[in-house]
């Protein structure tokens, strides 16, 4: 940055002073400045001499003299401070200077005229530098800003030049950055001394700190009294494990710091051995075959221990848990547990004696077996030492005992209903007995009969199905002359039959039998082909209405096929041609939508199928057309709008009713083939007579005719007509004209007044002060 010496600013001054004593400018303003300032600052006093030439010698009034104590501000590094030079008049010129800490040179930083401004480039080193008005304004303030500034201002009072001086000193606050834990020694062994340290690398002092400590088991805890910058634990140990975090705070923030983890070496004790499930012997643990036995092993230690296990002599696992997930007798024996500190290289053991007791597997089994006019009860719970004793116990009294298996045959005869029977197992490692239970009760109701066709209808199957009952049911198929169908079952029971048409008619039987109920119970079933009948034989709609055609299925053996075939006996699918298909239990119905003569008119058949036969019944549709709408003449067609419109005009005659009009158009082309017609407006009302059409080519002539409708059916078409232009109108060409005349007037004003903008010295100045705002000396 240019500087100016003091004989510089002698010389300016002594040039200055030569324009009227009035017209004084302080050295101390001068100073400092850079080059580009100098003709800045002496045309700013030249101008008010210039305005002012009679003002008195007065002396400058200034915000606060170089002796009094600057104006203190604050600001924090990084954000943005506001520098003011204090409210009053608006200046006509404001510079600031600044002069940093332990430096006696004034460094100019900003100027402004209230019209333009101007920030020296070696500002930077403050911050972002820009000017509001007269106030300075510092964004992403920087530490280099700490120092004093001058704010020089220039204003006009009472017909008066005055200058100011405002004084301040700005502080530049560094907040504090975020604080790191410093540990003398991370793994210390357990007794030594160990110093935790915080440390900050910036921020303005004073700095308060504050401690935090919290281990993996318990919460986050406040070291309260502990406000240094330093931590003595000494000795260290277990309990001082853990995280440290350190918070530090000044006056404009406060941060606090990652953790660092102080991992404190010890053991390992003597481990402690635990065994579940939990029993206790004479010489240590017992646990019952086919549980999962869970041996743990805990010794304190840190790093942890490592856990190996032995079993007499030999390794069985490395862990702190040994899990045998099913015990077994030969399971028992001793088991060692040895913890190993691999860090302080440190053994301890311990020793537990392990017995396996086992009963038998799982738990009795009961079962009844169903045979003809007895009910046989057996038990079995095999396996375990020594063998589990089993017995029956029955409503009339206590059934034999046996070892492992036993059989109770009892008279199913005057057996009430709901009858149970107890097996009851016992062991010597078991403290209550282990039982079964067996409930005979009779099937409710009676057999059910059912047919599905199966595999394309190839075959029929009959079902039979009597659920529940204790023992099941039995069910045997019969024919109609009473032979078995094959070997009796429990339900369901099923059997095939070949699909043929000398199956309708015939009829089977399932007969079942249960040892509570005499006699038994059986169900028929008919085989039939399906029968089918129609809502109407006939129906009649309307062109473009709706008709619905039904079926119902009457009787047949299920499961049956409905379908509907079209007039040419296709079968019809959902939405084929305007074709709906609405089945509903036994029923089917066909829905046609927006009826055609052309698709939909003729004889409809109702076709049930099943795996014994089929049946159809047929439905005539007739669909109507609707009288013809009265004929219709075009009255007038004429172009609008530079023939890109048409306006139609028509009128009808004849007897008939309407539900509207089409509009067609086409190319009219002279030529052997006529051009296919367009739509150029449709669902038109039937009250309506006119009609105005756009989107048309200028370059093409267009023909058009016009038809009345009656719902679908469309009447004779319009004779052809083209349109025919207008009549002529003067009124467009008279507002073209006008227009055209305002334009060039426009033009020609904003010429001239453009000319005398550029050449001042070309017009009298009472012109260029009502129109430019021209001064005059």
């Amino acid at each position: 940055m240019d500087r100016v010496n003091y004989q510089d600013s002698c010389a300016l001054k002594r040039g200055i002073q030569g324009l009227g004593r009035s017209c004084k400018w302080p050295d101390r303003a001068m100073v400092g400045l850079s080059a580009h300032y100098r003709p800045f600052c002496l045309q700013l006093l030249v101008l008010f001499c210039l305005l002012h030439p009679g003002a008195p010698d007065q002396p400058h009034p200034t915000s606060n003299n170089p002796g009094e104590e600057a104006l203190s501000i604050q600001g924090v590094r990084g954000s943005s401070v506001e520098l003011d030079c204090r409210p009053g008049p608006v200046p006509v010129a404001v510079l600031w200077s600044f002069t940093p800490l332990g430096s006696l040179v004034l460094r100019p930083v900003a100027v402004t005229d209230g019209a333009s401004s101007r920030v020296e480039s070696g500002a930077k080193a403050l911050g972002v530098v820009s000017l509001r008005n007269s106030s300075l304004v510092i964004e992403q303030l920087r530490e280099d800003a700490r120092g004093h500034f001058l704010c020089q201002t220039l204003l006009v009072s009472d017909g008066q030049v005055h200058t100011t001086y405002l004084y301040l000193t700005l502080a530049v606050l560094v907040p504090v950055s975020k604080p790191r834990v410093h540990l003398s020694d991370p793994s210390p062994i357990e007794g030594v001394s160990v110093v935790v340290t915080c440390a900050v690398r910036e921020g303005t002092e004073p700095l308060t700190f504050s401690w935090r400590h919290h281990t993996p088991q318990r919460p986050e805890e406040v070291l309260v009294g502990l406000s240094e910058p330093r931590l003595l634990l000494d000795p260290v140990n277990r309990t001082h494990l853990g995280w440290y975090r350190c918070s530090v705070s000044n006056a404009i923030n406060q941060l606090s710091s990652d953790g660092a983890f102080l991992d404190v070496i010890y053991g390992p004790d003597k481990p402690v051995i635990t065994v579940e499930p939990l029993g206790f012997t004479e010489d240590g643990f017992w646990a019952s075959e086919r549980e999962e036995v869970t041996l743990s092993c805990l010794a304190a230690s840190n790093p942890p221990s490592h856990y190996v296990w032995f079993r007499e002599d030999s390794q069985v696992h490395v862990g702190p848990t040994y899990i045998i997930a099913r015990a077994s007798r030969t399971h028992t024996g001793l088991y060692t547990c040895l913890a190993h500190n691999s860090h302080l290289d440190t053994h301890t053991q311990a020793t537990v004696q392990l017995t396996i007791y086992y009963p038998p597997k799982g738990k009795p089994s009961c079962a009844v077996l169903p045979t003809p006019g007895v009910v046989t009860l057996l038990c079995t719970w095999s396996g375990g030492f020594p063998k589990a004793q089993l017995h029956w116990e029955g409503p009339q009294g206590i059934g034999p005992t046996a070892p492992s298996n036993v059989t109770w045959s009892y008279t199913a005869t005057g057996l009430p209903n709901g009858s149970i029977f107890t097996c009851l197992g016992q062991h010597p490692t078991l403290a209550m007995p282990i039982l079964c239970r067996v409930t005979l009760w009779e099937p409710p109701r009676s057999p059910t009969c059912g047919t599905t066709a199966t595999v394309g209808d190839q075959f029929v199957m009959l079902s039979c199905e009597w659920p529940g009952g204790e023992p099941p049911a039995m069910l045997s198929w019969l024919d109609r002359h009473q032979q078995s169908l094959g070997d009796p079952s429990s339900s369901p029971a099923v059997y095939l039959l070949q699909a043929q048409s000398d199956l309708a008619g015939r009829e089977f039987t399932c007969q079942g039998s249960h040892p509570l109920r005499a006699p038994g119970s059986h169900c028929r079933l008919r085989l039939e082909a399906p029968q089918l009948a129609v809502a109407e034989p006939r129906v009649s709609v309307l062109e473009g209405e709706e008709a619905w055609l039904g079926c119902v299925l009457r009787q047949g053996t299920p499961p049956a096929q409905l379908l509907w075939l079209g007039p040419q006996q296709q079968p019809l699918e959902q939405s084929a041609y305007g074709f709906m298909l609405h089945p509903e239990g036994t029923h089917l119905r066909l829905q046609v939508r927006d009826a055609d003569p052309a698709h939909h008119r003729g004889t409809y058949q109702c076709v049930a199928r099943n795996a014994v036969g089929n049946s159809s019944q047929s439905v005539l549709l007739e669909v109507l057309r609707y009288p013809a709408p009265p004929n219709v003449t075009i009255s007038r067609l004429t172009y609008r709008r530079q023939r890109r419109e048409v306006q139609l005009q028509w009128a009808i005659y004849g007897p008939g009713n309407l539900t509207g009009f089409l509009v067609q158009q086409r190319a009219s082309v002279p030529s052997s083939e006529a051009r296919a017609w367009e739509v150029a407006a449709s669902d038109i009302e039937p009250e309506s007579r006119d009609r105005r059409l756009g989107g048309l080519d200028p370059g093409v002539l267009y023909a058009f005719r016009i038809l009345a409708m009656n719902h679908h059916t469309a009447g004779h078409p319009s004779e052809v007509k083209t349109p025919v232009d207008p009549a002529f109108s003067a009124y467009p060409a008279v507002l073209g004209a006008a227009g055209t005349g305002m334009v060039v007037a426009l033009a020609v004003s904003l010429l001239v007044f453009q000319y005398a903008a550029r050449h001042p010295h070309t017009f009298p100045c009472e012109w260029r002060n009502e129109r430019m705002g021209c001064l005059t000396p």
